[in-house]
């Protein structure tokens, strides 16, 4: 009876998550290699917020590549995950909904796995950060473009926008 209560009780997490943005859909670390180094190359000077970063696979890759990485997330149970498996000092993961942040100065790159129900309003947020900041940054979607704006690059299902500031 207890495992029901845990399943079910879980099962409701997930359900709430998923109203307030895109379901957990973990990327293939291949995929997220390869657009951090070919659509938008991530360096040292970077850093990276992701918006729903679920189990902190991009963060980790973004890491990797020595660049500061924050992660936004409304699942508990995937804020922990994450912390658990994200174990370097370039990343931080934060239980909280995007809408209500203020993102760092120091953001250079926003990437997100968006739906088609929220990316335009990503995409502005992106917007109202780069103006509040006076500075470019870009935008990276993983499988949704951004309704009437045209990429500044492609590749599969990563899309790439500049964002003036």
């Amino acid at each position: 009876m207890m495992w029901f209560w845990i399943v079910a009780g879980i099962t409701v997490l997930f359900g709430f998550v998923v109203a307030r943005g895109a379901p957990y859909v973990p990327t293939r670390r291949k995929l997220i290699d390869k657009a951090l180094t070919d659509l938008y190359p991530l360096s040292d000077k970077d850093v990276l917020v992701d918006i729903g970063s679920g189990d902190g696979m991009v963060l980790r890759a973004a890491a990797r590549r020595g660049a500061r990485a924050i992660g936004y997330e409304l699942n508990p149970v995937l804020v922990v995950v994450s912390k658990l498996l994200s174990r370097s000092s370039l990343v931080s993961v934060r239980l909280a909904d995007f809408w209500f942040v203020t993102l760092p100065l120091e953001t250079t790159i926003i990437y997100t796995f968006g739906d088609s129900r929220d990316i335009k309003k990503m995409y502005h947020k992106a917007e109202q950060t780069a103006s509040k900041h006076k500075k470019n940054l870009y935008f990276m979607s993983f499988g949704f473009a951004v309704p009437g704006k045209k990429p500044l690059r492609r590749d599969h299902s990563f899309y790439l926008y500049k964002v003036k500031g």
